[in-house]
């Protein structure tokens, strides 16, 4: 009996703490298993994308979570001034890494 006890209140603690995982929630469709999408946005008129961008954060197992995925912060890196367009890519594993990155395209 104090085993069954024991394995109940294992399995109710990994439940509690799996309840957190890391997982992309802004993404249009999600895997339980492995996600990796992108998909994009449209921002402005400029037909000319002479630079790209990137901006990214990381989660792990849902504990912590890391990194600026921020448009203004993919503009700095590319020194994109006038921006064209923007993807999104989400990538998830089991829950346990996730990361959400920010593509920015313009000049």
């Amino acid at each position: 009996m104090k085993k069954i006890i024991a394995v109940t209140i294992l399995l109710s603690l990994v439940l509690i703490f799996l309840n957190g995982c890391a997982v992309a929630t802004t993404s249009p469709v999600t895997g339980f298993v492995y996600t990796d999408v992108k998909y994009g946005l449209e921002v402005g008129t400029n037909a000319r994308s002479t630079k790209v961008g990137t901006a990214e954060c990381k989660s792990f197992l849902g504990i912590m979570a890391i990194g600026d995925a921020s448009i203004k912060a993919a503009c700095q890196k590319a020194g994109i001034t006038k921006i064209h367009h923007i993807d999104v890519q989400v990538k998830s594993i089991l829950g346990f890494f996730a990361t959400y990155t920010i593509i920015v395209y313009g000049e």
